[in-house]
């Protein structure tokens, strides 16, 4: 199938590109072809933000996104910052000592599932052609290495190989410009990023892993509009960094969650009971108390910012979102930045589009635009923020933040570079202290079963494992005996278990547990482990994360 743009990922930043370009073209009363493929079984199934959502680039895309009825809603009327110190005390930082980006007047409390949705109907409304259920398998190059667009995966092939009643091969989607808005470790834009070498001269990305959950808690509990931040306990325990939150959306419902940064030293250490050992803190249960818990996901977060934002641009197509990026850590937001990128790249390529045949295969205008636009401005001052909290911790990093904020606003005279990949910063489990962790009480706290249970997870379990292993045998052979094989601890969905039988250890992947975080491809210190993509309409089925 040909189309003008193949967009790769139905999320903000592919999303604000379609609707863009679409608007640009019938400003123009042009006619130019738009399809976007989205993995999941429908558009924001695979969406999990936090989210509080600064209007900047929504006011940008359309002015009357009120009037279109926009699921936009719920304004911030209150935002508090904590260091927990322990499971009973924390310390509520006044206000003057807090970055001034983090403060969040004018920001609104949203589930971008549900944000995605809307702006869907609004590109299909304007001509973009939609596929969920379709997953971007393999990227399609030209004889001179040009991008020509996607394939995307077989159906109905088993895990042996075969083809299985009700087989359908992918289809190939060719594209003058393909956009790829992948989200966080996106496997094609990883692809891209190598054999393109977009981040020579980069510091190498960092993520975080953020794990959220979704309740209905009595009203005597709820603060609609209410924001909470916090730094410290329990991942302060480990010397791990990251953070926790908890927004009081409409309709009586808490979101929470903890993103631990990706590169914790200790192997012990598991992002999944970290956050349930934070719900039982004493500023958090007074919440939860009464409550039920209706939706639970987790999914990476690209965090490195723009020390390691890689070239955006190249041959045939362009990196967008957060598949580059362009998350604002000291804001904690990325979904104005990814719709911004999105924004950018389809005023890119709509020139070129009308250029026609001379038009260059390499848009490097691009790069331009994004170097002249706020998100820019907004990257470049926050730049430090990963150098100051991974090399100081976070009490000194916290105040290096706040200075480099507040008084210098993001402009001191240096950069500070962070070289060390999260995969390699972990110590031998010998080296560090155990962790053992306390039981789920299932009021509060649950097991990582039951939890997958609630992001309504589900792949046809006779397909072959997207979850492939470079060499089978580093997991017992390598990492079990260093690392005490974190991916057991590091994977929120139970996917990877070391299994115990006559003939002695075995490394077993769950591959039907998968919510697609991306985080064993990420953190896993022998990179080892390659996430692929499975079947369209599998992974995480999130109703309003």
């Amino acid at each position: 199938m040909e189309f003008d743009v193949v967009i790769v990922g139905a999320g903000p930043s592919g999303l604000s590109a379609a609707c863009r370009i679409m608007q640009l073209a019938k400003a123009k009363d042009l006619e130019i072809t738009v399809c976007v493929v989205e993995k999941g079984s429908e558009v924001g199934a695979h969406i999990l933000s936090g989210a509080v959502l600064e209007p900047h680039a929504l006011d940008e895309l359309f002015p009357n996104w009120k009037e279109l009825s926009a699921p936009v809603k719920t304004k911030v009327k209150g935002d508090r910052f904590f260091f927990y110190l322990n499971q009973n005390s924390a310390i509520k930082l006044p206000n003057f000592m807090i970055p001034k980006p983090t403060h969040n007047d004018g920001n609104y409390i949203v589930s971008m599932g549900n944000v995605c949705r809307w702006l869907a109907e609004q590109a299909e409304g304007l001509g973009v052609e939609i596929y969920p259920g379709f997953a971007a398998a393999e990227v399609l190059y030209h004889e001179d290495g040009r991008v020509k667009g996607i394939a995307t995966g077989d159906m109905g092939i088993s895990a042996t190989g075969e083809h299985k009643d009700g087989y359908m091969p992918g289809m190939e989607l060719h594209a003058k410009y393909t956009l790829f808005a992948e989200g966080s470790r996106g496997h094609l834009g990883k692809e891209l990023i190598k054999i393109f070498s977009l981040d020579d001269g980069k510091n190498p990305q960092h993520y975080g892993i953020g794990i959220k959950e979704i309740w209905e808690i009595p009203p005597e509990n709820h603060e609609e509009g209410l924001v909470i931040h916090g730094l410290g306990w329990p991942l302060s325990e480990s010397n791990s960094s990251g953070g926790a939150f908890m927004y009081h959306a409409e309709n009586n419902q808490l979101y929470i969650g903890l993103i631990a940064d990706l590169n914790y030293s200790n192997p012990h250490m598991s992002p999944f009971e970290e956050f349930q050992r934070w719900k039982h803190h004493a500023e958090t249960v007074k919440y939860l108390r009464g409550g039920t818990r209706l939706v639970y996901g987790a999914r990476a977060i690209t965090k490195g910012g723009f020390n390691s934002l890689p070239k955006m641009h190249f041959p045939g197509g362009l990196l967008i979102g957060c598949d580059a990026g362009t998350l604002n850590s000291v804001k904690i937001k990325g979904n104005h930045t990814a719709m911004k990128s999105g924004m950018l790249a389809a005023e890119t390529v709509f020139e070129a589009l009308c250029e026609g045949d001379s038009a260059p295969a390499d848009l490097q205008t691009y790069g331009q635009k994004i170097a002249s636009s706020w998100l820019h401005e907004e990257l470049y001052t926050t730049r430090n923020f990963s150098g100051f909290m991974h090399k100081f911790g976070i009490l000194a990093g916290s105040a290096l933040v706040w200075i480099d904020q507040n008084i210098f606003g993001g402009k001191l005279p240096f950069t500070l570079n962070d070289s060390r990949p999260d995969y390699a910063t972990l110590k031998p489990a010998a080296e560090c202290k155990k962790i053992v962790y306390p039981k789920p009480d299932n009021a509060i706290s649950f097991d990582r079963l039951s939890s997958v249970f609630l992001s309504n997870t589900n792949h046809e379990e006779d397909q072959p494992c997207h979850l492939t292993l470079i060499d089978p045998s580093v997991p017992i052979a390598k990492n079990l005996p260093i690392f005490d094989e974190p991916a057991q601890r590091y994977c929120p969905a139970g996917v990877y278990e070391i299994v115990e039988n006559d003939a002695g250890q075995r490394f077993q992947i769950n591959a039907q547990n998968c919510v697609h975080c991306k985080t064993c491809d990420i953190k896993d210190p022998s990179q080892n482990i390659v996430w692929v993509t499975p079947e369209g309409f599998g992974g995480p089925n999130y109703p309003n994360m």
